[in-house]
């Protein structure tokens, strides 16, 4: 049955957490987009790097969660029992210290407030992101190619709707035993527009709306780890751009063209490298069934990361 573009998001929606249980959205948010590439790996690579990116926001999250609220992550018996004691407070300064060594005023209350507007930036982000796009990918499997280009208008014809043609076009070509490698080309092109429409227009005005300090925090922080599909596989937008320029604001992940460029010549050939592992038994087969079924909770990812980053004991 066809659906409006409401429709499809309604119908989406109904199916996630609140927004203001905000770990479990992020989770079932990043398990949704796991089952759609597990559904379809040959056609859905926007959805699988969405997968691994959403992961790594709702670490983001689940430290904000944290700091709003600390007693929901100490769960006695299991801190007991791995040797592991979370302290939320000196995890954060932690944190801070070891990417930036900064002045002792800047883990103030207020700081922590400023960090906090910043993360609830990147939660608007991450809901915006499955609002914006992630409706087309269900009413495409239900609906084929029509019902996107019905619900496809105005901005979301450059991007959206070429982008589903050119994915659309390619598995038909794949079906016909076409030219394979030219199918294969077509349908990555068409997932690279969708990322376009997703960085470009959907994630600009919230990177926008974060403080100047901020902007230096979540650059550090931008990375897509694929360590859990392929060994050794990361993405990080300070490596790529450099710490200095990092650090002293020249290059920033919030910055439309820098962030391109990483996405460009660093992201994209890193998910590529991840993606052509794909089979049964895989180990990115595997991780994303791990994601689609939420087995590690992202409170656990938290503790895990604080673990080993920080060496908390």
């Amino acid at each position: 049955m066809s659906r409006s573009k409401e429709e499809w998001i309604e119908q989406l929606e109904s199916g996630l957490p609140p927004k203001e249980r905000i770990v479990e959205r992020n989770a079932a948010i990043t398990a949704q987009y796991a089952a759609w590439y597990l559904q379809k790996p040959e056609l859905f690579k926007w959805a699988g790097m969405a997968a691994f990116a959403s992961r790594q926001v709702g670490v983001a999250l689940a430290f904000s969660e944290m700091i709003h609220d600390p007693d929901q992550l100490v769960i006695q018996e299991e801190a007991q029992d791995e040797g592991f004691s979370f302290d939320p407070g000196r995890l954060f300064r932690s944190a801070l210290n070891n990417f930036f060594s900064v002045p002792s005023f800047l883990l103030s209350v207020g700081a922590q407030q400023l960090f906090l507007a910043d993360l609830d930036e990147l939660r608007r982000g991450n809901n915006d992101i499955f609002s914006d796009i992630a409706w087309a990918h269900a009413a495409y499997l239900e609906g084929g190619i029509g019902e996107i280009e019905k619900n496809c208008v105005g901005e979301k014809e450059e991007y959206m709707l070429t982008g589903f043609r050119m994915i659309d076009e390619g598995m038909r070509m794949l079906e016909q035993r076409g030219n394979q490698e030219e199918a294969r080309r077509m349908i990555w092109d068409g997932n690279v527009l969708l990322l376009r429409q997703e960085q470009l227009n959907t994630l600009q005005p919230v990177f926008d709306a974060i403080s100047q300090q901020g902007r230096i925090v979540i650059s550090f922080g931008s990375e897509l780890d694929f360590s859990g599909a392929v060994e050794n596989v990361k993405a990080s937008f300070s490596s790529f751009s450099g710490y200095f320029e990092t650090l002293s604001g020249i290059k920033s992940v919030t910055d439309r063209d820098s962030r391109w460029q990483w996405i460009e010549k660093d992201v994209l050939p890193a998910w590529k490298r991840v993606d052509c592992t794909y089979g049964e038994g895989s180990g990115l087969k595997k991780q994303l069934e791990a994601f689609a079924a939420g087995e590690l909770t992202m409170m656990h990812q938290v503790k895990q990361y604080a673990a080993n980053l920080f060496h908390i004991s």
